[in-house]
């Protein structure tokens, strides 16, 4: 038996080698800044999502160090138990009032946080519709929790009503922007349709909350009409990490008493729970970090317009095409001989042949660093 195991393992990483696929862990030396030191060589980062530089913020740096002297480094429990404290209950109340919301649960993760809430929610005979480039966290709960999970044309709205059934408990989830494309949904739109069609409906705001719309309030500040559900994560624009679920009281208390992942997770620590209240008085009151990464986007695009790889967003994530695995490796590997870092995002993350450099820009990057990653990025593109 052992060795049928050890057979799947090594014929499966093969296979992976062989395509170009093979991924692997890099282990930088400086944390999660703009610049950062690899084996002694200095790169510019371009593949954070750091998107507006709070986590090499000064002042929420000093703010998480002042908490964890006051309130130590851990939870010691999970939230029902011992784990959930004032800090935790005064960054809800902030949260919720900022986004419109009855209450919200925290997580340690994004991935937690909307495995936690599919596989609570949904059961045998309902109905899971979901935009076909949600994230892999998703679309695993989806195929996990009982319920009958159809997927609908990339922000194809009119494809998300036809799969509607007014006899079905039916739950349609799409994200405010897309992880690997960068571009935005019509949460208005979105919202709406559900709303006609007696759908509950659920917006997965990780790369928005903090960065788009009126005042970084994210998929809420796009649209006039709130999901019935949010997911906010903490690991991208807020400069930490953790997430939360944000829903009504009663839909709340449901999660509180049968989601598992809550009940059974150690929770984020009292001093996390204070930085992250921190985080978020910074992105509500530090427009000038939304402003920065606003022109650097503005820069980049005039730059790299007329390159045919170049894909055009309104976020920090600007996607850079080259279709081949192999080849999108190699620019990687250019790249990083001239000290600037990315990465390439492969199948099975993309779909075949759409094989990219994932490039993100930063309120803590500089005009500088942005003309210096589009000058190498044109020269790929005149060369073929």
């Amino acid at each position: 038996m052992t060795r049928a195991f050890n057979q799947r393992i090594s014929d499966a990483l093969m296979e992976r080698e062989r395509s170009n696929l093979l991924r692997s862990v890099q282990t930088l030396e400086s944390g999660n800044q703009s610049v950062f030191h690899k084996d002694g060589q200095s790169f510019l980062n371009f593949s954070s999502n750091d998107y507006l530089g709070l986590a090499s913020s000064s002042e929420l740096k000093h703010s998480y160090q002042q908490a964890i002297g006051e309130l130590g480094v851990g939870s010691g429990a999970s939230p029902l138990v011992t784990g959930y404290s004032a800090q935790h209950e005064s960054l809800k109340s902030a949260l919720t009032e900022w986004l419109g919301f009855d209450t919200a649960l925290f997580f340690s993760s994004g991935y937690a946080a909307n495995q936690a809430l599919l596989l609570t929610l949904l059961t045998k005979g309902d109905l899971l519709l979901q935009d076909r480039l949600n994230h892999a966290s998703l679309m695993e709960a989806g195929s996990l929790c009982g319920a009958d999970m159809k997927r609908f044309r990339h922000n194809d709205l009119a494809h998300l009503e036809s799969l509607a059934r007014a006899e079905r408990s039916t739950l349609a989830v799409t994200e405010s922007v897309f992880s690997m494309d960068g571009d935005l949904s019509d949460i208005e739109a979105f919202v709406g349709i559900c709303q006609t069609r007696g759908m509950l409906s659920m917006v997965d705001d990780a790369h928005g909350i903090g960065v788009i719309g009126d005042n970084g309030l994210g998929a809420c500040g796009i649209s006039e009409l709130k999901p019935e559900i949010l997911v906010v994560t903490f690991g991208k624009a807020f400069g930490l990490n953790g997430a939360a679920i944000l829903c009504s009281e009663e839909m709340g208390q449901y999660l509180t008493q049968f989601a598992r992942h809550y009940i059974y997770s150690t929770a984020f620590s009292a001093a996390h729970a204070r930085a992250l209240l921190q985080a978020l008085s910074m992105i509500q009151t530090q427009h000038w970090r939304r402003e920065k990464w606003m022109e650097l986007s503005a820069m980049f695009e005039e730059l790299l317009s007329d390159c045919p790889e170049y894909v055009s967003t309104s976020t920090p994530i600007k996607p850079w095409v080259v279709g081949d695995s192999a080849r999108a490796l190699a620019l990687c590997s250019s790249l990083k001989e001239k000290g600037v870092w990315t990465t390439a995002i492969r199948p099975p993350t993309v779909p075949r042949e759409s094989a990219r450099l994932r490039i993100t820009l930063s309120a803590s990057h500089q005009h500088q660093d942005v003309l210096m990653l589009a000058n190498q990025l044109t020269r790929f593109s005149e060369e073929g």
